[in-house]
């Protein structure tokens, strides 16, 4: 029986366990899919474990999307544009890094029809997610892209390889049509996002890449400020869908069954 994880840390908040075993079932195929705490020390024995065969593929998350990329044989062209990988897999002896965030951003965007060309967006944070955001939104024709983030020079490294990025400070608040979080802040229920925006125009839109718990209040506050808001649960189900595909020829079936079980 073929086995498959998803690695990071913190993992105990990742649903990739649930909606990979659910397609595993409902396709009738041999495996099993996990989840495992790693720290960056244990990078090196999971691409063993994958060479060796023990382990067919595993999902990357926070904070090793870019620490794995000097363990791995080849890159997909959003994995090098992005230095971010989610993705990986062994193929023809060569472990394959791959980016499925980019596809999973554009189609959830799409799937709620928010016309990103020509509108301005904000992103917090610059970690984990962020590049393939940045990646996204440019081949969707965003007019500008900005980022803050806590440590300045984190943003500052972004600019390295999105030259169009305007870096803010944290707290300052630029005119914007859509609001991105993309930090760690939400995935405790009792987490804020310390910034005032109570005299941003209402009708903007708010995103959080965060799914677990669906309700964070960085949305909730939104909404009583008038705004509309979207969190990551159709982004974590696209790039999901697209590694199953990867990994077993199998495009996954995506209905309400799918949504259901996630909002158990």
């Amino acid at each position: 029986m073929k086995k498959y994880l998803v690695v990071g840390n913190p993992i105990n908040h990742s649903l990739s366990p649930l909606i990979h075993n659910f397609w595993i079932k409902e396709n009738n195929i041999k495996s099993i899919y996990d989840s495992q705490k790693l720290n960056i020390q244990d990078l090196d024995k999971l691409i063993l474990s994958i060479r060796e065969g023990k382990i067919s593929g595993a999902n990357i998350t926070v904070p090793f999307k870019r620490d794995i990329i000097s363990f791995l044989d080849k890159l997909s062209p959003e994995a090098k544009d992005t230095q971010s990988v989610n993705t990986i897999y062994l193929k023809d002896n060569e472990i394959t890094g791959h980016n499925t965030d980019v596809m999973g951003f554009k189609k959830s965007i799409e799937d709620i029809k928010f016309n990103i060309e020509g509108k301005k967006i904000l992103i917090l944070g610059a970690g984990g997610v962020v590049p393939s955001i940045i990646y996204a939104l440019n081949k969707m024709k965003a007019s500008q892209i900005m980022i803050s983030n806590r440590t300045k020079s984190k943003a500052t490294n972004l600019k390295k390889l999105f030259k169009n990025l305007d870096i803010f400070n944290w707290g300052d608040l630029p005119d914007f049509d859509m609001v991105i979080n993309a930090t760690s802040l939400g995935l405790n229920e009792k987490d804020t996002i310390n910034l005032d925006f109570s005299n941003i125009k209402k009708g903007k839109f708010f995103y959080d890449v965060i799914y677990n718990p669906a309700g964070t209040n960085f949305l909730s506050n939104a909404r009583k400020l008038g705004h509309e808001t979207e969190n990551g649960k159709k982004m974590f189900i696209y790039q999901a869908a697209s590694a199953f595909e990867i990994w077993h020829g199998i495009k996954p079936r995506i209905d309400e069954k799918i949504f259901e079980l996630l909002n158990k």
